[in-house]
């Protein structure tokens, strides 16, 4: 993918929550901190379980199943058992449509 897809209207996403959208197979998770839109996929690099359900708290969601911490702005994992970051995403806001593309492969 490296159109970008509309996953939300803005404002459908409240502050510190986040929305999980599957795009071409991949699942993606859009979040509101603060007021900024970040994307990442909705991977733990440590069993490749869903990052999604966990707690987010300060720019962290924390893997529901282990506790392993990603920084949601960098994919960055920040505690084992994960050592590998997650995968981000471009994030945009057009009119009022919030938009990601996977750029990956680009």
């Amino acid at each position: 993918m490296s159109d970008w897809i509309t996953v939300a209207k803005a404002g459908e996403i409240a502050s510190g929550a986040c929305k999980v959208v599957d795009v071409d197979g991949v699942l993606i998770a859009t979040f509101n901190i603060d007021g900024e839109y970040y994307a990442i996929e909705d991977v733990c690099t440590h069993d490749g379980g869903l990052l999604t359900g966990g707690k987010i708290d300060c720019g962290v969601v924390v893997c529901p199943r282990h506790g392993a911490r990603f920084c949601i702005k960098t994919g960055e994992a920040l505690t084992a058992p994960a050592y590998e970051p997650t995968a981000t995403f471009p994030v945009r806001v057009e009119g009022d449509e919030i938009q990601v593309r996977d750029d990956r492969w680009d």
